[in-house]
């Protein structure tokens, strides 16, 4: 009776042993899992444009350094006159948005549209409605973006942009972006949850063969549905701020400090882009590299978790450090 008591004993030790190996490779398995879609969703950078600076490697090795360095510095005075030729017609664009930077930005606050918060960092995002890695940032950041613009521990610099008209049927890159800057000029105190709501799973279409036409009474019913003054929404999708939009498009790629600076895409620009007090954030290549976008963040401003949305606590870098690495 003793025997058939330990080996009953000895059995349920063994089961016990197996059942937490299975627990323990269930979860290793569950984190590479998610480890993988973080990444996936970090890799959904698109790359606008094709405006990157060209040396041709070849050539040196018959003449040597000389060359790199003239057709170097003829490429940047391309992209140079390139950018003023951009920016004069930008210009000269008749109806243009009033609370827009000289860049193409508006700046949110607490204080209000076009009123910065004192003491606090200034985050830029350029993104574009149909971008699925602008939809990743903007599904994972944007309720912690919206907590710390209320409560002043961040300035934040949108900039909705229409690049990518050939990935739709019907340029709904640049008609939501225009919706955009319309509900930005009209009723800024719910642009932000109108981007989130664009964003959302729900809302933000596919790609390419993956598209399915959005209409502009959709466009509406979603700026409704975030709050937005209804005559507002209506007005939004009536193409006001259409031209602008557009030659902010063909402009904002041609500026030399919004390209990544490592990583395969070095020397060009992709969605989404960020800068953080007018610095380059290298998301990709941060210390954090692995996290998920609100990890990344939080650390790249200085920010503790337990501190979002907490008037009076500022990130570290405060309104010029650089993004922390």
């Amino acid at each position: 009776m003793a025997q058939t008591n330990n080996n009953w004993q000895e059995t349920k030790r063994k089961e016990r042993i197996k059942s937490r190996r299975r627990q323990r490779e269930a979860a290793l398995e569950r984190e590479r899992l998610i480890q993988e879609q973080r990444d996936r969703e970090r890799r959904q950078q698109t790359i606008i444009g094709a405006v990157t600076v060209a040396i041709i490697v070849i050539a040196a090795l018959v003449i040597g350094g000389a060359l790199i360095y003239n057709n170097y510095k003829k490429n940047h005075q391309d992209v140079a006159s390139g950018r003023q030729e951009r920016y004069a017609a930008v210009q000269a664009v008749k109806v243009k948005p009033s609370y827009a930077t000289s860049e193409g930005g508006f700046v949110l606050s607490k204080n209000g549209i076009g009123k910065k918060a004192a003491g606090a960092p200034t985050v830029e995002e350029y993104m574009d409605f149909i971008c699925p890695g602008c939809g990743s940032a903007n599904r994972a950041l944007d309720a912690t973006l919206i907590k710390m613009v209320d409560a002043g521990q961040i300035n934040l610099e949108v900039h909705p942009e229409g690049f990518l008209d050939a990935s739709s049927t019907d340029n709904y890159s640049t008609r939501a972006a225009a919706a955009v800057v319309y509900v930005l000029e009209n009723d800024p105190n719910h642009a932000l949850q109108f981007i989130t709501s664009l964003f959302s799973s729900e809302n933000q279409p596919g790609e390419a063969s993956n598209y399915v036409p959005v209409t502009n009474a959709k466009i509406q019913k979603i700026a409704r549905s975030a709050g937005v003054d209804a005559t507002v929404a209506k007005k939004s999708t009536s193409g006001k701020y259409t031209a602008w939009v557009q030659a902010m498009a063909k402009y904002t790629p041609y500026r030399s400090e919004l390209w990544n600076v490592s990583g395969s895409n070095k020397g060009a620009m992709t969605t989404p882009t960020f800068r953080i007090n007018k610095h380059f954030w290298d998301y990709s290549a941060s210390s954090k590299s692995g996290s998920d976008w609100k990890t990344l963040f939080l650390h790249a401003i200085g920010m503790n978790k337990a501190n979002i949305g907490v008037t009076g606590k500022l990130p570290s870098i405060g309104a010029s450090g650089k993004p922390i690495a």
